[in-house]
């Protein structure tokens, strides 16, 4: 498990985004190659998120079996492909509620091309242990660090390359409500399936 000085990373470091992920445009477009599944604790925007990734292509039904709610949708990165699956709030991949269960099923039972693992800003410390469960259990992993804005209304600001550097994986910084970051998300994403096919 990745041994991280969470101070050192609380420092400063923006990146900008790049304009080369498109929404998908029609219902006729090619069906999903790749799945990327976003999980995350209650309220650290991951709807909001997938959103913005999906735009008006979701559907939700409940999980079979239960009363679980699970929204997906489609959206085109590049000359990709994705089905997006939004899972329940979760805090770890040892469940506690029936929402927790839903989610690690569809972490471990629905195959994942690349997991996005979206946590508050503000809270890093408390939300890193989930991220090194995901890299231990062999995800292909991208964190995105949402709320900045927030955290740097409180002064916080965070060395987002140096934490990307200790945990070996693709971070991204976000304002999901306002849509910063959201395009560099989208380029990770396109790189990282093109890497993994």
């Amino acid at each position: 498990m990745p041994k991280i000085p969470f101070f050192d990373i609380i420092r400063g470091e923006r990146r900008a985004g790049v304009h080369y992920a498109r929404p998908l445009e029609d219902e006729g477009a090619s069906a999903p190659r790749r799945r990327l599944v976003i999980v995350g604790n209650p309220n650290v925007g991951k709807s909001v998120i997938f959103n913005r990734l999906t735009g008006r292509y979701v559907t939700v039904s409940n999980y079979p079996g239960t009363t679980v709610e699970i929204a997906r949708g489609r959206a085109q990165i590049g000359d990709t492909a994705f089905e997006v699956v939004d899972t329940p709030g979760m805090y770890s991949l040892r469940p506690l509620s029936e929402e927790e269960r839903v989610g690690r099923t569809i972490l471990l039972n629905e195959h994942a091309d690349v997991v996005l693992h979206v946590v508050d800003a503000k809270n890093l410390d408390r939300m890193l242990p989930f991220t090194f469960q995901l890299i231990e259990a062999g995800f292909r992993l991208v964190l995105v660090v949402n709320m900045l804005d927030e955290a740097e209304r409180l002064g916080i600001s965070l060395d987002l390359t140096r934490l990307a550097r200790e945990l070996e994986i693709p971070v991204v910084g976000t304002v999901a409500l306002t849509g910063r970051g959201i395009d560099r998300l989208k380029e990770v994403l396109y790189e990282y399936a093109r890497a993994g096919a």
